[in-house]
């Protein structure tokens, strides 16, 4: 697990200011957003500027509370409790330092191998029994109380009871290490009277019923950060479970619970569950947690949006609508089951939950209601851009407030659009969702773990097999977008031929220059329009080709795939400085996949006009082992499958040949 230095920790309280009216329409990551943002935030939990490096990694939080009277008139919020911490040293240590707001929680007794403590400044410092190497383990017990106060982590009222903690509230109802890169398994008892249900993380272990008491006890195999464990209850809460098939193994189902208030009505969220998970199964790796559900908030305080709390999203009551649910539950994939290491890596959570509302748009309406939805994403980035990047490492450090962590603009639309941009760039949806699947599969570094933003872009470079650094460095960690002034001019050559040139021109001052691909659209006063590709890598570029027909009209990225940028593209004198072609690109290769791959490969190329294609293989003596294509084919995109059985394992090469063109890739075949 990553351990990130931090130094000053800012803890923020929601304060909802929004009414339900608007939930049928607003996307789910607007409502998110909202909830998240427009939180209050007070500065109780400054740690020194010489806070120690974190020196051990939580492996699991027993956590047994007894909060029974939280759900009897007058519904108080203090409650008993015991948390025991099992870490592995990291370093050599004989104390440790966990997170506990002082106005929240009083500290009774420290045991195991804890000996005795301080409580200031919202810091538990506990002296160890000995001294514990690296790699050693450690338990403590802690016996605290959650004092009667309204700190905007623990609520409770008319008999209802939640948590919400992000980004780092859970220090407010039980001692832990609270930041997102320190995920532990997780066992929580919780003793409530017997007309209440409950749900936590995880699966629901057993629950024993005492005289008119029940204890629940949930067990989380799976690591949660801090920031998404969760408790919702109420008095006679209402309960359904519907169960959904695994793919890998359709006899094993995993259930997901729905908790909700009476008068409610979740059906329309159940009907569609099961091919929601699914889908985003297909799309990212099968869903990896032993259950899930969803909760609709039922005391005061929680009265809008939504929050993606592992395997138990809470909803604001009666929130029961299909955008706010593709948001939240996209997060299990993408918060949840990778979480982001630092706040500096925000957007990793918002912006894949956010595009994957989206990507439902495209599973339900086409592609056309995807685009839709990232176009929106992309006009309220635009018209409302504070004009900071989406990565601040300081932000790794000091928690900036939330309005600034969960900015609409940023964290969330210019999220989205920035990974629709990556799908452009890769330039095939197949290829793209590889990617994806690469990233969010991968148990080794990513799954079940935490990810920074450099984590991600060295996996999509290693998945594509090209460098895209240059791409999360534009789009992620530089602030705003381009802004072009294009030029193009048509030139008469006689004797029925014309020259068409381009100029990419980006104007801005408050960014750097964007690198990109670019789609230029040509139409003619005779035959079909000519759509080309060119790589734009340097500002004033000129593109220019010869045609034996008359242009009539120019369009520059004809489909707005460049969904964050502004300016023209107008008729003008082009500039004959740093020509780079005049030949359109004839093809795009793609990374085959799966790669490794035993025994099949699929290879995808997009062809840009009409040309007599090759494609073949050969070991890494240069000796050919298989042709796959030899024929003539039109402009569009192409698959072909290598077979790799009856070689032996080990490297080998593909190559494309095009007209006077051609490139080559490298792929494993590994038995």
């Amino acid at each position: 697990m990553k351990k990130i230095i931090y130094i000053i920790f800012l803890l923020l309280v929601f304060v909802p200011v929004t009414s339900k009216a608007q939930f049928n329409t607003e996307k789910g990551s607007v409502l998110c957003s909202q909830k998240k943002s427009s939180s209050d935030y007070n500065l109780f939990d400054l740690d020194s500027q010489n806070s120690p490096k974190h020196s051990f990694d939580v492996l699991n939080y027993e956590i047994n509370i007894d909060i029974r009277n939280c759900f009897i008139s007058p519904y108080p919020k203090s409650f008993t409790g015991f948390v025991t911490v099992r870490l592995k040293a990291d370093s050599v240590i004989n104390s440790i330092n966990l997170n506990a707001v002082n106005t929240s929680l009083t500290i009774n007794s420290v045991s195991l191998d804890g000996v005795s403590f301080t409580h200031s400044n919202n810091v538990l410092n506990i002296v160890l029994s000995r001294t514990f190497i690296p790699g050693e383990i450690a338990e403590v017990k802690i016996s605290y109380q959650h004092l009667n106060v309204s700190d905007q982590a623990f609520y409770t009222g008319n008999g209802g009871l939640f948590t919400d903690c992000e980004p780092e509230g859970a220090r407010k109802w039980f001692p832990c290490w609270d930041k997102p890169s320190d995920k532990a398994t997780l066992d929580m008892t919780v003793k409530v009277p017997g007309n209440v249900r409950i749900g936590s993380n995880g699966r629901l272990n057993d629950s024993t019923v005492t005289g008119d008491t029940i204890y629940y006890h949930w067990v989380s195999r799976d690591p949660v950060p801090t920031y998404l464990i969760v408790l919702t209850g109420k008095v006679n809460y209402n309960i359904n479970i519907v169960y959904w098939n695994k793919l890998s193994n359709p006899s094993d189902s995993v259930p997901i619970r729905f908790y909700f208030n009476n008068g409610e009505n979740p059906g329309p969220i159940k009907n569609i569950i099961k091919d929601m998970t699914t889908y985003f199964s297909q799309k990212f790796g099968e869903h990896g947690f032993e259950k899930n559900g969803f909760t609709t908030a039922p005391a005061p305080g929680f009265t809008w949006g939504g929050m993606e709390n592992q395997t138990l999203t809470t909803l604001c009551a009666n929130c029961w609508t299909e955008n706010l649910v593709s948001h939240e539950y996209a997060h299990q994939w993408f918060g949840d089951m990778i979480t982001c290491a630092t706040w500096a890596d925000i957007w990793l959570n918002e912006g894949f939950a956010t595009y994957s509302e989206a990507l439902w748009y495209e599973k339900t309406g086409g592609y056309s209601s995807y685009k839709s939805d990232i176009n929106s994403s992309a006009s309220s980035y635009l018209s409302q851009n504070p004009g900071w990047a989406m990565y601040n490492p300081q932000w790794a450090i000091v928690t900036p407030n939330t309005s600034t962590l969960f900015n609409y603009a940023i964290t969330y639309a210019k999220g989205a659009c920035v990974l629709h941009m990556l799908r452009y760039v890769v330039g095939d949806s197949a290829a793209f969702f590889n990617i994806v699947r690469s990233y969010a599969t991968d148990t080794a570094e990513f799954k079940y773990k935490s990810a920074t933003t450099d984590d991600f872009t060295a996996k999509i470079s290693q998945a594509y097999g090209q460098d895209l650094t240059w791409f999360i460095e534009q789009w992620v960690k530089q602030p705003n977008h381009p802004v072009y002034q294009n030029l193009y001019q048509f030139t008469n050559l006689g004797n029925g031929l014309w020259k068409v040139a381009f100029q990419a021109r980006q104007t801005q001052t408050n960014t750097t220059f964007h690198k990109m691909p670019l789609v230029l659209k040509i139409s003619f006063s005779t035959g079909p329009d000519t759509t080309v590709k060119v790589m734009n890598d340097i500002n004033e570029q000129v593109f220019t080709w010869n045609f034996d027909r008359q242009p009539t009209a120019f369009q520059f990225d004809p489909d707005n795939d460049i969904v964050l940028k502004q300016g023209t593209t107008q008729p003008g004198l082009v500039g004959v400085n740093q020509i780079s072609s005049e030949i359109p690109e004839q093809f795009s290769l793609y990374q085959n996949y799966p790669n490794p791959f035993n025994p099949k490969t699929i290879i995808n190329y997009e062809l840009e006009i009409t040309n007599q294609v090759s494609l073949k293989v050969f070991d890494v003596l240069g000796n050919e082992v298989a042709e796959l294509v030899n024929e003539k084919q039109s402009a569009g995109k192409y698959s072909a499958e290598f077979d790799g059985r009856g070689f032996s394992s080990g490297i080998y090469f593909y190559r494309i040949e095009a007209g006077n063109f051609s490139e080559v890739k490298k792929m494993t075949l590994l038995k």
